[in-house]
């Protein structure tokens, strides 16, 4: 642990070679069986993050603002409905959004303390250095590591509320979203609160338009995965023989982002020791952005010991904040 400032900490719990283990296991995982894939943890790059801003600033690309939107009008209700001091943020990034949850508890002096999780050790210093400026009076921890990892690591100071926004959870296979979700509630302490940031079914016409824009930043986005493995592990991946498919799965509701292969070829990952046979018209699954409604989320909540206490929607009902909170272990019997 260092001390930066002043008033904030980071812990860094991820080692200089980790990126790198966990690319060559991502890798060897996803694409020597098929169906083939590859996580969207490493669409996040310096240009996959620079892709992704763009992305939100899209028209057509509305959950960025939907969910900013909610924040600013229900970040009170957030704060009194939770009775928490302490908040933790999983996948933080700049923690730009999560400003306006702050303020909230900054504005009746029920911030003691703020605890930022993210992978990027400089996005995150940066953040905790603006952080605990803007907030002396509180505790600004930063925790250099990977939330579906280290949700252990996270302090038991306080009454604390974990916020997970954005829709991350929708990237989430459903057997792996459990899972996700029975961790984050054994993390918390009976009473504390989870706020999620969820997007909502809606028709299939919009929501591909919001992953497949007509400037062909989604498609760039979903292409940098084939870089990354390129440019970290030595890959041939040749991107002119792919095509970027975004599908809209009715039965799963999520949106499904591909690429296909446009014939038969050979890639050889020399930095994951892997050949691989891609045939014609084979798909690397890429990302899946699922949709969400409000009941069934609900139980998938509560089968991880989580009640929901609020969902509140934007005002064209396109995106939610949902607010469960950690019931004893007796009440689920």
């Amino acid at each position: 642990m260092s001390t930066e400032t002043e008033g904030t900490e980071v812990l860094v719990l991820l080692d200089d070679e980790w990126a790198r283990r966990s690319l060559v296991d991502d890798v060897r995982s996803g694409l020597a069986e098929v169906p083939r894939s590859l996580s969207p943890h490493w669409l996040y790059d310096d240009r996959g993050s620079d892709l992704f801003d763009q992305i939100t600033r899209l028209p057509e690309y509305y959950p960025t603002e939907c969910e900013r939107e909610i924040l600013a009008r229900e970040a009170s209700s957030v704060v009194s409905l939770t009775g928490a001091d302490v908040v933790v943020e999983l996948g933080s990034g700049t923690s730009d959004k999560t400003r306006t949850l702050l303020d909230a508890f900054h504005a009746v002096g029920r911030l003691s303390e703020f605890i930022a999780l993210d992978v990027s050790e400089q996005t995150l210093r940066t953040a905790v250095a603006a952080l605990g400026a803007r907030y002396p009076n509180a505790l600004v921890r930063g925790i250099v590591g990977d939330f579906n990892q280290h949700l252990g690591s996270i302090p038991h100071s306080g009454r604390r509320m974990i916020a997970f926004l954005g829709g991350t959870l929708g990237n989430y296979t459903a057997p792996a979203r459990r899972e996700f979700l029975a961790s984050v509630s054994a993390a918390l302490d009976t009473g504390e609160h989870l706020l999620l940031g969820v997007d909502l079914v809606k028709p299939r016409e919009r929501l591909i338009a919001a992953y497949h824009d007509e400037h062909g930043l989604t498609e760039a986005f979903m292409r940098n995965a084939l870089d990354v493995v390129n440019d970290e592990l030595g890959a041939n991946f040749v991107q002119d023989r792919f095509e970027y498919i975004c599908l809209w799965d009715e039965t799963e509701e999520r949106v499904d982002m591909r690429l296909r292969s446009r014939l038969a070829q050979q890639v050889s990952i020399p930095g994951a020791d892997l050949v691989i046979e891609v045939a014609a018209g084979e798909d690397i699954g890429i990302e899946i952005s699922t949709k969400f409604r409000a009941q069934r989320l609900g139980g998938e909540l509560a089968a991880e010991g989580l009640a929901v206490v609020a969902v509140w929607t934007d005002a064209n009902d396109d995106f939610a904040l949902v607010l469960a909170r950690r019931v004893a272990t007796e009440s689920l019997r």
